[in-house]
């Protein structure tokens, strides 16, 4: 017999959406965890992990914003990996992944989901 242990998630208040730049990142500290979030539109808000998938350093934040034909992506500051914001799919090294995040907008306020 094996047990299934389900992972149950919830909606953390990361800042409110004026507080972001459009096209850069900033970081939020949501319980343990360090998220890059982007702003590329007024209702358009990105949260990844914000340690390099490469180097394990905390940069994703400081990266450069930009997009692949109609993706927007997110290059590492460190060694240039370029990662679409949306999956965390590496373009330029398919054995990467970048950790990517639901994010909502609730009242002016960016809530980012997370597994407890």
């Amino acid at each position: 017999m094996s047990l299934t242990i389900e992972k149950t998630a919830i909606w953390v208040r990361a800042c409110e959406v004026e507080e972001l730049e459009p096209c850069w990142g900033e970081v939020a500290l949501l319980g343990r965890r360090q998220v890059a979030l982007f702003r590329l539109a007024d209702q358009e808000v990105y949260a990844v992990d914000h340690h390099d998938p490469h180097t394990g350093a905390p940069v994703m934040a400081r990266g450069i914003v930009g997009s692949r034909g109609d993706r927007p992506s997110i290059a590492s500051p460190l060694h240039k990996e370029v990662y679409d914001l949306g999956t965390g799919e590496c373009f330029t090294d398919a054995a990467l992944t970048l950790r990517t995040y639901r994010t909502r907008i609730v009242g002016g306020m960016i809530e980012v989901e997370l597994e407890q």
